[in-house]
């Protein structure tokens, strides 16, 4: 099996989960910790570096007592070498200006260049931050709730209920036929001349395989078999995972889009999509997309080069 290396499936972490049960080793790991500042979905860096800056407990401190932030959410992202990180979500009373002024950006503009223990702290981070923001009353009773276990749950101030973080399940998938070309679509809120894979999430009750089967009908019109698995990778954007496949359609000529969702689609061989990136006819997903590195394992050798160009996440 063929698992492809996906960009933010890196983590050089380990969650430690045992610690999120240990109030006092969280306290004492925070003294000395290492800790992201989150706000506003955007990341503090190093400035033009891009790196992610790491705070002391002291300089998150001094943070609060500027006033620009509110009270945030402390979590805890694990150990590396004895070291704990952590990350502070607070936003700012003035999220875009303070973001512009300091230097704090999106995981998007931002993942491309991270190393591996950045990227999977910044994947967690992220993943619970968003949480956490819109996760703020008890499912059951209404009631408001209160993090606990290092940020790794909420638990309701009125019964006790506990509630936990959810990830969706989507696939995306990598159509091809018999000649091995493939087949991208495109969604009419993408930058223009945006191509991609075919993706959706899982429904209730149904396995991977079938949504590949049913998503790639719905979107593109053709029916698919000879499912493999090239992997999954989080993506927080705000809480799902890619599950990444490639299917084989025998009848290309059916294709057709949607036009609810897909508004074109378009077979490519590796020399048309060669030279439709350089004459700026297609645009390929970004670097750090599960899409991307899909269709660069299926293009191969020379991708990285001569697939390059122009890629950016909104018009």
């Amino acid at each position: 099996m063929n698992i492809l290396d996906l960009p933010l499936a890196r983590a050089a972490i380990d969650r430690a989960g045992e610690i999120r049960l240990a109030p006092a080793k969280l306290s004492e790991l925070w003294e000395t910790g290492r800790i992201l500042h989150l706000a506003s979905g955007k990341f503090l860096t190093n400035g033009e570096s891009n790196s992610l800056a790491f705070l002391t407990k002291d300089e998150i401190t001094k943070l609060q007592s500027t006033g620009e932030f509110a009270s945030g959410e402390k979590l805890f992202l694990g150990i590396s070498e004895e070291v704990g990180y952590f990350a502070w979500c607070a936003d700012a009373i003035d999220s875009e200006a303070l973001a512009l002024k300091l230097g704090y950006k999106t995981l998007r503009e931002i993942g491309d260049g991270l190393i591996d223990l950045e990227m999977g702290l910044a994947i967690h981070a992220q993943a619970l931050s968003n949480w956490h923001h819109t996760h703020p009353h008890c499912a059951r009773c209404g009631d408001t709730t209160t993090s606990a276990q290092g940020g790794s749950l909420r638990v309701c101030d009125k019964d006790g209920s506990e509630h936990y973080p959810r990830t969706d399940p989507a696939v995306i998938v990598l159509v091809k036929d018999k000649d091995d070309r493939v087949l991208l679509g495109r969604q009419s809120v993408w930058p223009e001349h945006r191509f991609s894979c075919f993706a959706g999430f899982v429904e209730p009750g149904e396995s991977f395989e079938q949504c590949v089967i049913r998503e790639v009908g719905e979107e593109a019109g053709v029916l698919v078999s000879d499912i493999s698995y090239l992997g999954s990778q989080p993506w927080p954007f705000p809480a799902s995972i890619m599950i990444a496949f490639q299917a084989t359609t025998l009848h290309p000529e059916l294709a057709k889009p949607d036009i609810t969702e897909i508004e074109e689609i378009r077979w490519l061989s590796r020399i048309e999509m060669r030279d439709a990136v350089a004459d700026g006819s297609l645009l390929l997903p970004p670097g750090m997309s599960v899409a991307r590195k899909m269709i660069e394992s299926w293009y191969g050798q020379n991708a990285a080069k001569e697939l390059s160009g122009g890629e950016r996440w909104r018009s």
